[in-house]
């Protein structure tokens, strides 16, 4: 499958310059960032939290946990973590669990861990389990300018 249609679409759009990394099949940032010789904190990991007023997403460094309360008490919003039998409707045409962290492709509310905005390179899911794009960090910024920034993980 490579990279997903919409985050093929998104990126044009943006005109964003990326890498496409092909590796091994993984199923968890720890076995991809080994498989592709990255650092594991370098990569940008889609969590998709729920509440009332519907889905959104949650990017944090693939090292880290969420932290749901400091979310909640940031944005003062009800949140929760969505089900993985709730995110195939979400994103049709990538494969369970391999979701690009660009919840604004898929017309999701989105939320960056401030983190991420330090590195030089970041790396993230294209859709499926066995490539990543690569992008510099100041096109990284670019595509989450005017996103809610905090710290949102652990």
């Amino acid at each position: 499958m490579s990279i997903s249609n919409t985050l093929n679409s998104y990126l044009s759009n943006q005109h964003i310059d990326y890498d496409l990394l092909s590796h091994p099949v993984t199923f968890s940032c720890r076995d991809t960032a080994k498989a592709a010789h990255i650092n594991e904190d370098h990569i940008a990991k889609a969590v998709i939290v729920k509440d009332r007023q519907g889905y959104a997403m949650v990017v944090i460094p693939g090292s880290d946990w969420i932290k749901v309360h400091a979310l909640q008490n940031e944005l003062n919003r009800d949140f929760q973590l969505a089900e993985e039998s709730e995110l195939h409707n979400l994103f049709t045409d990538c494969a369970k669990g391999a979701i690009p962290p660009l919840g604004q492709a898929y017309g999701l509310d989105t939320f960056l861990d401030e983190s991420l905005n330090s590195l030089a390179n970041i790396y993230f899911e294209a859709g499926d389990h066995e490539h990543l794009i690569h992008i510099r960090g100041d096109q990284f910024q670019k595509l989450f300018k005017g996103v809610r920034h905090g710290h949102f993980s652990h």
